[in-house]
């Protein structure tokens, strides 16, 4: 009797101690390398329509993005509304298109056609509330939070007066949500969502809706939150809020470059290997509210969209940068990007080129880990490896105001490379030293 009951404790000790793969899905296969293009489509082209976009699906298929992001596509409130034409983030119908962008017909055109150049297409979910006037309030009122008045109210804290919040206690507006998810995929055949204000919405919402989405096909599901949870089971990738505070922190001269460091503890230690988080310079809101990325980074704006690139994670392009566009662009009213030659174009053309051609670069468990190159002035110089069995890439930034001279200790930097940005043969070795201007970079991959 003793001895069953010790191979019992046996078993469920080592049952308890046998480790549990945290990330319940598996990536759409088509993400491994993937960058995200965002599209504001209110500004995208003079006429702001879905049609007037498709015809830009070929320069965005030679900029060498992969996913395509955009921005909501539902009919916006009008009542409280913000502006002329209202905030895209009011939604008045989950189920309809805005018809300043066109049809459900010249959406799913839009889609058709950026699948037939082998793009993939999102869409912005406005999952936490909706528009005063939404179709819902009327035929659902019950589906809203109220306040201790017994009325519907905005988003607590922020200034959504043009909002308000949904109460996901409601099986109803469970089920609706979820029907309306699956609806755009299977009818117009969109391949996931960017999710605005994700972790406002439970958790146990997005895990059961992405699991029905995955159901109908595979799908790329970004959170916009910082959250591990948001990876177990329902979210792709995540923003790195803090990696931008850190980065713009740097770059104002209030931290130096080892203030980067907890973030970088953190995604190796706290995140799982497979998340992808999302890395920007720039996107609508801060655009809109903070500033271009030229206001916000100044002279060191190239190493920072460059840092997007080769650091682990997954890179975002906001419509325009791709022309240097130092416009903040309106929110509530049409405000066409001025679009003009511009040495960004082939920057970010390469960047993506690079990001594909390296797999040391590719997203989540799909590429390598940061590995840390010491450096002889780590308040100011910012350099690490990913190498994988057949790849490698040595990255260098000075992230600071002054030149400095650099040098490095170990051995994990040390081969034959090629310069990203000449293109010419490198060797590094123990004495290797590099010159570095101010706020510059030095990417150098395996040479062949």
């Amino acid at each position: 009797m003793i001895k069953l009951f010790l191979t019992a404790l046996l078993i469920t000790f080592c049952g308890a101690a046998t480790a549990e793969p945290y990330v319940q899905f598996q990536h759409a296969e088509w993400t491994k390398n993937a960058s995200i293009y965002q599209i504001n489509t209110r500004q995208f082209t003079p006429e702001g329509t879905f049609r007037a976009a498709e015809r830009q699906l070929p320069r965005l298929k030679a900029l060498g993005v992969d996913i395509l992001w955009l921005m909501p596509i539902h009919p916006i409130g009008e009542a409280k509304r913000k502006g002329a034409l209202g905030s895209p983030y009011a939604v008045r119908d989950y189920l309809a298109v805005n018809p300043e962008f066109g049809t459900q017909a010249d959406l799913k055109h839009f889609v058709d056609a950026a699948h037939g150049l082998g793009l993939h297409v999102i869409l912005d979910w406005v999952g936490n509330h909706t528009s005063w006037d939404n179709v819902l309030y009327a035929s659902h009122p019950e589906w809203y939070e109220r306040d201790r008045h017994g009325r519907p109210h905005p988003t607590p804290w922020y200034d959504w007066d043009d909002i308000i919040d949904l109460d996901y206690s409601q099986p109803g507006l469970r089920h609706y949500m979820t029907d309306a998810l699956r609806y755009w995929v299977r009818e117009v055949g969109v391949d996931g969502y960017r999710v605005d204000a994700a972790g406002l919405v439970p958790q146990d919402f997005w895990d059961h809706a992405a699991a029905e989405l995955r159901a109908i096909k595979p799908v790329f599901m970004l959170a916009e939150w910082e959250s591990r949870d948001m990876h177990a089971r329902a979210f792709d990738a995540s923003y790195a809020w803090s990696w931008w505070d850190g980065l713009r922190a740097v770059t104002d001269g209030k931290a130096d470059a080892t203030s980067l460091y907890t973030y970088y503890a953190w995604n190796q230690k706290f995140y799982p290997r497979q998340a992808y988080r999302m890395l920007y310079t720039t996107n609508h809101d801060k655009n809109a509210w903070d500033g271009t990325e030229f206001e916000i980074f100044g002279p060191a704006v190239d190493a920072a969209i460059v840092f997007s690139f080769v650091s682990e994670g997954m890179p975002l392009i906001y419509n325009g940068q791709e022309a240097g566009n130092r416009k903040r662009l309106a929110f509530f009213e049409r405000d066409a990007i001025q679009w003009q030659a511009s040495p960004y174009t082939a920057l970010y053309t390469q960047l993506n080129a690079l990001k594909k051609q390296h797999t040391a670069l590719w997203n989540g468990e799909w590429g390598a880990r940061m590995e840390q190159v010491p450096n002889n002035a780590p308040k100011q110089v910012f350099s690490f490896v990913r190498q994988n069995a057949s790849d490698k890439v040595f990255a260098v930034f000075n992230l600071s105001a002054q030149p400095v001279k650099t040098s490095f200790r170990d051995d994990l930097h040390l081969g034959r490379y090629r310069d990203f940005t000449s293109g010419e043969p490198v060797k590094v070795d123990e004495s290797t030293q590099f010159d570095m201007a101010p706020w510059s970079y030095k990417i150098m991959t395996k040479a062949e």
